[in-house]
């Protein structure tokens, strides 16, 4: 699991918040990190985010409240 700042390469055209969230491995499932999302724990270029489904594209960033931060690249 990643347990700091990086980078998360995104398959196509993007990924969803959820997607990323599991695959940096703050998630063990898909359903998890819909719950982290939706309870309002994930951010997205600073602000909460709370749409499991969000689109993150190259350069979009996300994290977890209060913890590490990745970046969206190609």
């Amino acid at each position: 699991p990643s347990t700091g700042r990086g980078t998360r390469a995104r398959r196509g055209e993007y990924i969803t918040l959820a997607r990323s969230v599991k695959a940096v491995g703050r998630a063990d499932t898909g359903g998890q990190a819909k719950l982290l999302v939706r309870e309002g724990d994930v951010t997205v270029k600073g602000e909460p985010a709370t749409e499991p489904g969000r689109k993150l594209r190259e350069g979009d960033r996300f994290g977890i409240r209060g913890g590490p931060e990745w970046t969206i690249s190609s």
